[in-house]
């Protein structure tokens, strides 16, 4: 950084640089969330279903997620018929654990804002 100091993170406490703007868009997070809870993966029809994306939308943003290194897509078969399977790679999973802790972390700001001290308390308004 040239010309800027980086301040530490006391001095801008709701900055949350961890949120990952890959991760954060909507459609992406759907995907994510869903794959997250199927280790050995989702077919991509299963996956258009699951987050109401069309073909192309889906496609697009597994390709972003594929190439950020989050998600993997293989050919595997049924019977004759190619399916294509998604599933989060172990850095991907590591990276949406490490983006849930800092929206946890928002959402506890939030809570505390609005003086509530638990994520229960804040769902129950």
């Amino acid at each position: 950084m040239p010309d800027r100091q980086r301040k530490s993170a006391a001095e801008h406490p709701f900055a949350y640089e961890g949120l990952d703007r890959v991760i954060h868009e909507r459609a992406r997070l759907s995907l994510l969330t869903s794959l997250v809870t199927q280790p050995r993966g989702l077919t991509f029809a299963a996956l258009k279903r699951l987050c109401d994306l069309t073909d192309g939308n889906l496609s697009r943003h597994l390709q972003v997620l594929e190439d950020e290194g989050i998600v993997a897509i293989s050919k595997d078969f049924d019977g004759h018929r190619a399916v294509t399977v998604c599933r989060l790679t172990p850095s991907g999973r590591k990276r949406y654990h490490d983006y849930l802790a800092v929206l946890e972390k928002v959402i506890l700001d939030a809570a505390g804002a609005a003086g509530r001290r638990t994520l229960r308390d804040l769902s129950e308004t």
